[in-house]
């Protein structure tokens, strides 16, 4: 007999952001223009940091998916890529995406950083990435104060663990005197003596 039972992750913040991320892919979208056809020239190659000049919200999310399928050598690649381009906003939304990116070289402090100017900037091409960065800075943040927490219960554990371990050598320790006492003699009642 199977049994069907919720995922671990579900309702998890990191699966909450991908839904919101999804939720804004799907607006976007629906907000879009139909681009113009490219010309048959031009090379077929997924958005990379290349395509920095190439800012906008749908551009952005076509680039996290492609960061998606990248493996820790690629991203290390782009990561150097992002950083020779010029800082638009649209790159500095790229970056922090490198930065968050699970399978690179995490930096969640810095990632926020650079998301929080774009946020704060009035430029108008940081304006139509305002709620993306919105939403990566929140997921960002939130993963930021999770790996805090994780770290504080790794050393909580260490050190209950440690104690478990005083605390052994200190019962061994009592069983070792113990073994060392010599025997009682066993107790024997008086004959008179009422219960």
């Amino acid at each position: 007999m199977t049994r069907k039972s919720n995922p671990p992750h579900a309702g998890s913040p990191a699966m909450s952001a991908r839904a919101a991320m999804i939720a804004l892919h799907l607006l976007v979208a629906g907000c879009a223009v139909a681009p113009a056809a490219a010309p048959p020239s031009a090379p077929a190659a997924g958005p990379s940091a290349a395509a920095g000049d190439d800012a906008g919200p749908l551009s952005a999310l076509a680039y996290y998916q492609t960061l998606q399928r990248m493996t820790p050598v690629q991203i290390a690649r782009e990561s150097k890529a992002l950083a020779a381009l010029p800082a638009t906003p649209n790159t500095q939304v790229r970056i922090a995406m490198v930065l968050g990116h699970p399978r690179g070289q995490p930096d969640l402090a810095r990632g926020l950083t650079l998301l929080e100017a774009v946020l704060k900037s009035t430029d108008p091409g940081a304006v139509g990435l305002h709620p993306l960065a919105r939403l990566l800075a929140d997921n960002y943040g939130e993963r930021h104060k999770l790996d805090g927490q994780l770290d504080k219960q790794g050393q909580q554990l260490k050190d209950s663990q440690r104690k478990v371990i005083e605390l052994q050598e200190k019962i061994d320790d009592l069983a070792d005197i113990e073994r060392t006492l010599p025997q009682r003699p066993p107790a024997t009642r008086p004959a008179g003596a009422a219960r």
